[in-house]
């Protein structure tokens, strides 16, 4: 993976919906893209994309990439957990539906996150998120665009 721009979009890959979106808006970028999942996943290679495959464990993926994200780095991944992390390392974070997490709305999503679990181990379980739609993918390759060009016009940011 070339790391000499200084930024890559780090991809959260074992459920991520959006991969060819963000495959398509990093080459038109000339960005890098890191994509990290389990061996449960099979992901390919492809031009500017890079795929790193971790053990089956829970947050495998999750680890790698906190350990592997630096500052500048753009992250995609649905996990709040690994987005605080990000959000720690100076990344910019986006949910697989568009949604900017930053350390206004990071507080809240981590305590729902708590309270789903308390609700599950309860014996309370809720059904997943629903599909993405086609036109939420679209939004998705939307909000990635604005937030790379953003970057590129503002690069001390």
């Amino acid at each position: 993976m070339d790391r000499s721009q200084g930024r890559t979009i780090v991809v959260d890959g074992d459920a991520c919906p959006v991969k060819k979106e963000i495959a398509t808006v990093a080459r038109s970028f000339g960005i890098p893209v890191l994509m990290v999942s389990s061996f449960d996943h099979v992901l390919k290679a492809e031009e500017g994309v890079t795929v790193i495959q971790v053990d089956r464990g829970a947050d495998s993926a999750d680890l790698y990439i906190a350990n592997h994200i630096s500052a500048g780095d753009v992250v995609i991944t649905q996990d709040y957990g690994l987005a605080a992390l990000a959000l720690g390392k100076r990344c910019r974070v986006l949910s697989n539906r568009g949604q900017e997490y930053d350390d206004s709305n990071m507080d809240f999503m981590l305590e729902s996150r708590h309270a789903k679990a308390v609700q599950r181990r309860r014996g309370h379980y809720s059904k997943g998120p629903k599909a993405i739609t086609p036109e939420e993918k679209v939004f998705f390759q939307h909000k990635l665009t604005k937030l790379l060009t953003f970057l590129q016009e503002n690069v001390q940011q």
